[in-house]
């Protein structure tokens, strides 16, 4: 597996990092513990040392799942997890809003420590902006926790330009964790080139779409009540026959290279810069494997004229989010 450096940290990891979200959290039902133990496992042994957790996905099963799986190799391992959520008193999935108070970030911290069963976090994120907390305390708060050793590295998730900047002039940001895929391009607005100005590397979640652009999703119907891709108005019947031109641009590049579209959306993200590391996520082995292929495919300037003009003709089909969801993004 190739590795990649996050911007001007020195933070080094495997060209393509685990999503491992969908674990434990927001697709029902959900795999077996032992099961997704064995594909962390697998992640390790085909070259993957990127992998990225919150306390909120479960909640906590989520870290408590990389500890058990992770511990015994975590000198081969950068584990990503984040912190910003009041979670749910009862401890069901979800959230009561926002809080990146400084005493939040470190009560956080402790506990992601010892459900990861790790001595520090190798990258803290704060996993949405609190506008009730100027930025510059939750920085002084991570950079704190960096000098204690509790934590490597500070991250934002879906930031705004300015927060970042703001941000940075506190404590280096190691890394930015946005959505980034060939059907959601407005990081290369401002995110991307602010950047590579900074020195900071991209962590691109739902570098598929959310599994759209995998050409496995035709149709609402396939989407369980549960599966929180059923709210999202991209996820319309509506949205999927106009999205699906896409998939097309995709399979048309993917037979040309004897590849699976999954693997051209990747290989077109890590083809942007050599700092930008995607995460897509999964629980099954062949996915895995699948992903793992995209690392070796070479997209010539030839292909990638041939994608974006092909992407420049689309225009996407409902927004990302719900409003209530999207109002949290871009702070």
């Amino acid at each position: 597996m190739q590795k990649r450096k996050l911007g001007s940290t020195g933070l080094e990891v495997s060209a393509l990092g685990l999503g491992c979200m969908g674990m434990t959290f927001s697709y029902l039902p959900h795999p077996e513990e032992k099961d997704m133990i064995s594909l962390l496992h697998a992640a390790v042994d085909r070259g993957i040392t990127f992998f990225d957790t919150a306390e909120v996905y479960g909640p906590f099963s989520n870290e408590i799942l990389l500890g058990k799986a992770l511990s015994s190799v975590r000198d081969k391992v950068v584990i990503a997890t984040k912190f910003g959520f009041n979670l749910n008193l009862d401890g069901s999935p979800g959230w009561q809003g926002l809080n990146s108070r400084p005493e939040r970030i470190r009560q956080v911290a402790d506990a992601s420590l010892k459900r990861l069963n790790i001595d520090s976090i190798d990258l803290f994120y704060q996993h949405r902006v609190d506008p009730d907390v100027p930025i510059e305390d939750v920085a002084g708060a991570v950079k704190e926790l960096i000098q204690a050793g509790k934590v490597k590295h500070f991250g934002l998730s879906e930031a705004g330009a300015k927060t970042i900047r703001r941000a940075h002039a506190v404590q280096p940001v190691a890394a930015l964790q946005n959505e980034y895929s060939l059907w959601w391009r407005k990081p290369e607005e401002e995110i991307i080139p602010l950047a590579e100005e900074l020195g900071i590397g991209l962590v691109p979640y739902s570098p598929l779409g959310k599994g759209f652009l995998t050409g496995a999703i035709t149709s609402n119907d396939q989407l369980d009540k549960s599966d929180f891709r059923a709210s999202l108005p991209r996820f319309t019947p509506e949205a999927l026959k106009v999205n699906q031109q896409f998939v097309d641009l995709l399979v048309s590049v993917a037979k040309e290279k004897n590849a699976t579209p999954a693997q051209i959306a990747l290989a077109w993200l890590l083809a942007q810069k050599p700092w930008i590391v995607p995460i897509p996520g999964t629980t099954k082995l062949s996915r895995l494997e699948e992903n793992i292929g995209a690392v070796d495919i070479e997209l010539t300037s030839a292909d990638l004229a041939t994608i974006n003009e092909g992407a420049n003709k689309l225009q996407a089909e409902g927004a990302r989010y719900p409003e209530r969801l999207e109002k949290m993004t871009g702070l």
